[in-house]
């Protein structure tokens, strides 16, 4: 009996999805979804607010970025946590991948409330669910390519694997800030 790995790698992130990380982001309000845990905390911020080094993104808000990152690195809040997942994590490959608009953190449109935020997230996850769910055994086996860096030569399944696991961990940080939001807020 063969494994369908295309269904096996599409379910370990699509169970995370639909069973924890989605359901904890309902109900998520503005306060939080910009909620600083940290003094010097990255965000997402109306343009000319960022005390960041630079800022990056096109429209009304902007998210705090810099390069090299400082060493230790900023605390972000969940709207920075946010638009990583829908540039850096669904985006860019979605648009590399699979047919996706072209996006990245310079030029992408950020949103200022949570709910814009889960709408983006929605539609982002949606569309590499339905790219990964079309690759079937070949797709799989197909090299990334130059626009994946230093996965261009390992199997789409590799990326595949790598997408879920930073979905994961990214949405498992925004959980726990959630958490943290009602007992430290003031």
């Amino acid at each position: 009996m063969g494994v369908d790995w295309n269904h096996e790698l599409l379910d370990q992130l699509d169970w995370h999805w639909r069973q924890q990380a989605r359901a904890r982001l309902d109900g998520l309000t503005d306060a939080e979804y910009h909620w600083e845990p940290a003094p010097g905390g990255w965000g997402v911020r109306r343009r000319g607010q960022s005390p960041a080094p630079m800022a990056v993104g096109q429209g009304e808000h902007l998210m705090d970025y810099a390069f090299p990152e400082p060493e230790p690195p900023p605390v972000t809040t969940i709207a920075w946590r946010l638009g990583h997942i829908i540039v850096g994590v669904f985006g860019r490959r979605n648009a590399a991948h699979f047919a996706g608009p072209p996006v990245d953190y310079h030029t992408f449109g950020y949103a200022g409330t949570a709910a814009e935020a889960l709408r983006q997230l929605d539609e982002a996850y949606a569309h590499w669910s339905d790219g990964v769910r079309g690759l079937g055994r070949d797709g799989l086996d197909r090299l990334c390519g130059p626009a994946e860096g230093p996965f261009a030569d390992y199997p789409m399944a590799t990326l595949v694997l790598h997408i879920n696991r930073e979905a994961i961990h990214h949405l498992s940080e925004v959980a726990l800030l959630r958490d943290l939001y009602p007992r430290l807020a003031r």
